[in-house]
């Protein structure tokens, strides 16, 4: 396949994140006894297996979005008549599989999904639950989805996974999805540019979106700001922080996932004490 008819070497470079990413909540899963699977996680009502079966389906999601658009449209029907709890019934069915059968669907998946993406024609896009997709931000949705979902599974089993370069897909979707993260709550979004400074996981580097003039900052570890942008650990208890009104409030309410706002992880430490 020619770089022009298929993905640039950016693009394959997320994909080869994407795997990566992927493969080591693998190693780790990979280990457990059946028993283990039922451990709960920060979710509530949801164990690993629901993590895992999260992941399958919605990597199963993606290589119909890609590889048939009309039957992904079904699916879509299907999120529409049930917004509010299509996500919860996938994960909870595949709950249900025994652990090796939902181990090996969620292997298989993402392996369909990883070779689907890698053929995809340059400039390809594909359905979503949202706007289409190309194929760069398909892979970094599912690599910012295992990741996220993969962090409950090492929380949940009380074990610490060193931070990566890899992050830097997540933090991107994080910057890119503030607008959103205001309209999907009824807000208007802020006409002001914030800017965004994360210290890169090695504490050397610096990511940074937005421009170097902005009144609006966020500043702090990237690690801390991922964990906020996907909900998995509250404001208070990150190392990120706001100058301006608007990034203030934008850090209240950032997502990067598509779909309804939701909840957010209570305090470790509740305000107060």
């Amino acid at each position: 396949m020619s770089q022009a008819s298929g993905p640039t070497d950016a693009v394959l470079a997320v994909l080869d994140d994407l795997r990566a990413e992927g493969g080591e909540l693998d190693v780790l899963i990979g280990e457990l006894s059946p028993a283990r699977w039922a451990t709960p996680t920060a979710a509530p009502g949801w164990t690993i297996a629901h993590q895992i079966a999260h992941l399958a389906w919605t990597d199963t999601a993606a290589l119909l979005a890609v590889t048939d658009p009309d039957a992904f449209a079904a699916e879509v029907e299907k999120a529409v008549e049930s917004p509010d709890t299509f996500v919860d019934d996938g994960a909870e069915a595949g709950a249900l599989l025994p652990p090796a059968e939902l181990l090996s669907w969620w292997r298989d998946s993402r392996v369909q999904l990883q070779d689907a993406l890698r053929a995809a024609p340059a400039g390809a896009r594909f359905p979503w639950y949202g706007p289409p997709m190309s194929t760069a931000s398909m892979a970094t949705g599912r690599l910012m989805e295992t990741w996220a979902h993969g962090q409950d599974v090492f929380d949940a089993l009380g074990r610490t996974r060193r931070p990566t370069d890899r992050l830097r897909h997540v933090a991107h979707i994080g910057v890119r999805a503030r607008d959103y993260a205001f309209s999907v709550r009824g807000l208007t979004p802020p006409a002001e540019e914030i800017r965004v400074e994360l210290t890169a996981p090695d504490g050397a580097g610096l990511w940074t979106y937005g421009p170097e003039g902005a009144q609006q900052r966020v500043t702090g570890p990237a690690l801390d700001f991922c964990l906020l942008v996907t909900q998995r650990l509250h404001r208070s208890d990150t190392a990120v922080r706001a100058e301006g009104a608007d990034a203030d409030r934008w850090l209240d309410i950032a997502q990067a996932f598509a779909g309804p706002a939701g909840p957010g992880r209570p305090p470790r430490t509740p305000e107060g004490t």
